[in-house]
């Protein structure tokens, strides 16, 4: 998700999916009359290439209508471009979703706490729920990170009002995480870059909400590559969803 942030080692890159694929993909969910799945990329200051603001307006107009920005990470880092590519996506009309890169090593209520003040609140227009990017032990064993992450989504949630968003990939769940089915109340955005029809979903979840197909992708207004995603409609109307 945030490309060269942490270990490469949990990164399948070059695994794109082909055009063929990826169509596959946007129609499999859709009804008769849609004209695609709603599409967004991902991005922290890894896409701020020498200082380079997103056009989140290009963004808009290539046709994605979703983008989720790192907002956090441990319990002092902050973003420094969140705040310009938040006011900039509402601008453009991209609905927002912002994530907090989790740092098990560290207790999880006041990274819960960092990431629900500087989000500039998680209920208005153009909001999507607020996501977990977990896929770091910090050292510690399954039944110590499930506590962990049970104690971040519990306070993330009493303070933003919404439900959060787990994102994750099939391996680090089944192994790091035990393939504990304790989270499945949580929308699931998966990270599988294999080419497969679909995601490999871990951990008891009956389906993915969103999938992250690609960690090289390319898209008009943002320099360099950046991750793809698709919503799969499983929380209903992306609309609704989004507070659009």
């Amino acid at each position: 998700m945030d490309n060269p942030r942490s270990s490469s080692t949990i990164r399948r890159r070059g695994t794109a999916l082909s055009l063929i694929a990826l169509s596959g993909i946007l129609t499999a969910t859709l009804s008769p009359t849609a004209a695609a799945a709603p599409t967004g990329p991902d991005v922290s200051s890894w896409q701020h290439i020498d200082g380079r603001l997103i056009d989140w307006f290009a963004v808009r107009r290539s046709g994605h209508e979703f983008a989720m920005v790192k907002a956090t990470e441990g319990i002092s880092y902050i973003n420094p471009y969140f705040v310009p590519d938040s006011l900039l996506m509402r601008a453009a009309g991209v609905a927002r979703g912002t994530y907090h890169y989790a740092r098990p090593n560290l207790p999880p209520e006041p990274q819960a706490a960092l990431y629900a003040t500087v989000v500039l609140g998680q209920n208005g227009a153009l909001d999507l729920p607020p996501v977990l990017d977990l896929e770091t032990t910090g050292g510690l064993p399954p039944a110590a990170l499930i506590d962990w992450t049970r104690r971040y989504l519990n306070t993330v949630q009493a303070l933003t009002g919404r439900v959060p968003i787990v994102y994750t990939y099939p391996h680090f769940w089944r192994t790091a995480m035990a393939d504990t089915d304790e989270f499945t109340r949580y929308p699931l955005w998966i990270a599988d870059y294999r080419g497969n029809e679909a995601p490999e979903v871990p951990g008891g979840w009956p389906t993915w909400t969103f999938w992250q197909t690609t960690d090289s992708g390319g898209i008009d207004g943002i320099a360099g590559p950046t991750d793809l995603n698709v919503y799969s409609g499983a929380q209903g109307d992306f609309a609704r969803f989004a507070n659009m």
